[in-house]
């Protein structure tokens, strides 16, 4: 190998290095989008954030003895005890960010798993850590806190309404 071709390749590997102390790969989150009929329109579940309160679908991490939509259904479960049957297909993703403790944020990318709702349980794991809201699809976009989630909505509303 050349000198020149091992100066450019360690050159790409040194900058990659230091491109790495500023960009980190998302990590994955699995969530619901829990729908169920509304007088006008599909309405869509949002639930608050525990530390913020900023509006969002519910979602976690994904569970290594589950696969992805049966991870979906349980955060709706334990995040407002939503009942109901996920597609096992994904409906898409989106960017997003999860909030740490110490105020810091980690880059996600979420995979989103359709649900349709069978029945809302009062109680369940979170109750009263979280904001439960029950919205049409039109206000669910204009309420979500996220723009990328908001983008996803529409993007999809013609599998979801």
């Amino acid at each position: 190998m050349s000198l020149s071709r091992s100066f450019a390749k360690g050159e790409k590997s040194w900058l990659r290095g230091l491109l790495g102390l500023f960009y980190k790969p998302a990590r994955l989150q699995i969530a619901a989008l829990c729908m169920r009929p509304g007088e006008t329109e599909t309405e869509i579940l949002l639930v608050s954030t525990r530390d913020t309160g900023r509006l969002i679908l519910p979602k976690g991490w994904p569970e290594p003895d589950r696969q992805d939509h049966e991870t979906a259904a349980t955060e709706a479960y334990e995040e407002a005890g939503v009942v109901g049957q996920a597609d096992p297909c994904a409906l898409g993703t989106f960017s997003s960010y999860k909030g740490r403790s110490d105020g810091s944020k980690v880059r996600t990318r979420v995979l989103v798993f359709k649900l349709q709702f069978e029945k809302q349980l009062s109680k369940f794991p979170e109750l009263g850590q979280r904001q439960c809201l029950w919205l049409p699809f039109s206000e669910a976009v204009d309420r979500a806190n996220e723009s990328s989630l908001k983008r996803f909505l529409l993007r999809h509303r013609a599998e979801i309404a």
